[in-house]
């Protein structure tokens, strides 16, 4: 196979991969659908069990954070949504930067070169976006998630030019089945790590993959002027840190772009 991005979804398949942690996850692969966090989400409105997986050949409205689309095409990505409960009143802070742990980990073990970690949820490879997290939390339950991940395997072929210079892709051969496999491994046992300790048991591991710790960084908003600084990291709830003329002030993950100044 020219890239094994082109194999078949097949939940026996990803069953095979997991080995003994299959019974840990629910898994369906779908044809086509919305979105995969849109589904699971319904789904976990409807009681879902923790460890749910959506993943999709084809998304018709594939998301991403701050209302952006998803652009792929059938076998040019993994895009796939994880339903997690953690325990009640619990607020998962720090949640997405968590999950690019994991992915940065599990690719790292696969061979993956160059990877680093763009708050709050991008996986970059060479500076440029490999993959995108979207943790939504589940209406009326806050301490359930709706973690959305795709990563490109090779860059579509009617991507605009403009989106292709700042976007990477695996561009090796791997059996997507596989790949979903090793992810979910890897999400398991960091978010078990997560809930046991909060964001700040794996802190450093998400530092020491910063893409932008003691660099020039700006950050845009529609609420508010830019604010320009240094990034110093991140906080021990996944906040992160600038400093500026004034002081050192805290970002939350929100509805905010960080940018290289």
């Amino acid at each position: 196979m020219s890239l094994a991005a082109a194999d078949t979804l097949s939940v026996s398949a990803i069953a095979a991969a997991l080995g003994p942690l299959a019974v840990r996850f629910d898994v369906d692969v779908l044809a086509t659908c919305d979105s995969t966090n849109t589904e699971l989400m319904r789904r976990a409105e409807s009681q879902a069990p923790s460890g749910s997986v959506v993943v999709a050949e084809r998304q018709s409205a594939g998301r991403g954070r701050m209302g952006r689309t998803w652009l792929s095409e059938p076998g040019a990505s993994l895009t796939f949504s994880l339903l997690w409960r953690f325990a009640p009143g619990a607020l998962p802070h720090g949640l997405s930067l968590a999950v690019g742990v994991a992915l940065a980990e599990a690719l790292e073990g696969m061979g993956v070169a160059g990877l680093a970690l763009k708050w709050p949820n991008d996986l970059l490879r060479d500076g440029r976006k490999l993959a995108g997290v979207l943790v939504e939390l589940v209406p009326g339950a806050p301490h359930a998630a709706v973690i959305g991940i795709g990563v490109n395997l090779r860059l579509p072929q009617a991507m605009p030019a403009a989106v292709r210079t700042a976007a990477a892709a695996l561009d090796r051969d791997v059996a997507r089945n596989e790949l979903l496999a090793r992810l979910l491994v890897d999400l398991q046992d960091v978010l078990t790590e997560f809930a046991a300790g909060g964001f700040v048991a794996l802190r450093q591991r998400w530092l020491a993959r910063c893409a932008h710790i003691d660099s020039a960084v700006r950050i845009l908003s529609e609420f508010a002027p830019p604010l320009d600084g240094y990034c110093i990291g991140v906080d021990v709830d996944g906040a992160l840190q600038i400093e500026t003329a004034a002081c050192i002030q805290r970002i939350l993950s929100g509805e905010v772009s960080l940018r290289p100044a």
